[in-house]
């Protein structure tokens, strides 16, 4: 071993990379941005606070103080949901997870145990919850045990409240049914975005892009080409996913047009940033580390993996104007709830965004710049 020439070639390399301050700037920014993201999002986790909605049907002095009791011992924020609306409707129309149905009755039920003695007087509150959410059950958690302090207060056998969960769908899913959109739509984008960034800075270094201008192919068609080539390995590894899905856990799903649809949409989106990012940052090793500095956050923020309401508030406003976020939502809403309008929606929104970078894309992209 030639220690020279190991020092020569680690000297070329730092040398490279300092050249590049594209590079050096997303190598050290990236991992930064990271801590900064995840650190706020986990940090005081003991102190978490939930949004809680409450339908009180009872409007009685003592549901209104069970109310105020959830807010203070099980730390619920308290969203009123109004008490001629319906529960399930409401959860889904507001994108909410849980809704609390006090029952009317509540009161008078309550004071028959305490005041009358009677062994057999009771009430069922009833969790109204999306299936979905990977935090309901923690809700629901918290309310069982906010509930058992009330019943041991009022030293009850068997006891005095009681509770019900009712899905607000009528077919039951696994959350795995849930968690597998999201991988799609994260696996898509990620195809999609590197795919585009390392083809383009590879072809640009070489000088191949700047070739292609004295070829017959015109920019539309090599572009054109670009696109069909993302969305067939988009489309290979979607297959791939749903396959071993239904192989290996039995998932449900419902599997239409949509899918193709979003799968096509998600490919536009990213394909046009990978074009944009590769004509800012033309080395490839920054245009990857742009790349991962956009993908990485993206997807952790997005829904992919857990549920947005676990952040502080700015970022969850921060996820609902990510491009991903609307992927993962209309693949749930066409896959799991059969929700075209949903679906539509989601579509639209991610349409526009597609379309806008998907354009940004082909005017920063030209033949002559390839070098």
């Amino acid at each position: 071993m030639n220690l020279r020439v190991v020092a020569a070639n680690l000297l070329v390399k730092l040398m490279s990379v300092y050249r590049e301050k594209t590079a050096m700037f997303f190598t050290l920014a990236f991992p930064i941005i990271l801590i900064l993201v995840f650190g706020t999002i986990f940090m005081s986790q003991d102190n978490v606070e939930y949004h809680l909605c409450v339908q009180d049907l009872d409007q009685t002095n003592l549901s209104a103080q069970s109310v105020k009791t959830l807010e203070l011992d099980g730390k619920f924020k308290i969203t009123k949901v109004d008490p001629a609306l319906n529960a399930a409707q409401y959860v889904r129309d507001n994108k909410v997870n849980l809704v609390l149905v006090i029952p009317k009755g509540y009161e008078r039920s309550i004071l028959q145990r305490a005041m009358l003695s009677n062994p057999n007087a009771s009430v069922t509150i009833t969790y109204i919850y999306d299936p979905s959410s990977s935090s309901a059950p923690t809700k629901m958690q918290i309310l069982d045990a906010v509930f058992a302090g009330i019943n041991q207060k009022m030293s009850g056998s068997p006891p005095v409240i009681k509770s019900a969960e009712k899905s607000i769908l009528t077919k039951k899913y696994r959350f795995i049914e849930f968690f597998i959109p999201g991988i799609i739509a994260m696996a898509v984008m990620t195809l999609s975005l590197f795919g585009t960034v390392n083809l383009n800075t590879e072809l640009r270094q070489k000088g191949i892009i700047r070739k292609l201008s004295t070829t017959p192919i015109t920019r539309t068609d090599w572009i054109l080409s670009d696109i069909l080539y993302q969305f067939i390995l988009a489309v290979i590894s979607t297959s791939a996913m749903l396959l071993v899905s239904y192989a290996v856990f039995d998932v449900s799903l419902h599997i239409d047009a949509w899918l193709l649809a979003f799968i096509l949409l998600d490919v536009f989106a990213f394909v046009g940033i990978g074009m944009i990012l590769t004509r800012f940052a033309r080395e490839a090793q920054s245009a990857a580390a742009a790349a991962n500095a956009i993908s990485f956050p993206m997807m952790f923020l997005s829904g992919s993996f857990f549920p947005i309401e676990l952040m502080p508030g700015f970022l969850q406003t921060i996820a609902k104007i990510l491009p991903l976020y609307y992927i993962n939502e209309g693949l749930r809403a066409s896959m799991v709830f059969e929700d075209n309008m949903a679906a539509l929606r989601c579509s639209a929104i991610i349409g526009v965004f597609a379309a806008v970078v998907f354009i940004l894309g082909i005017i920063t992209t030209k033949w002559e710049e390839g070098r």
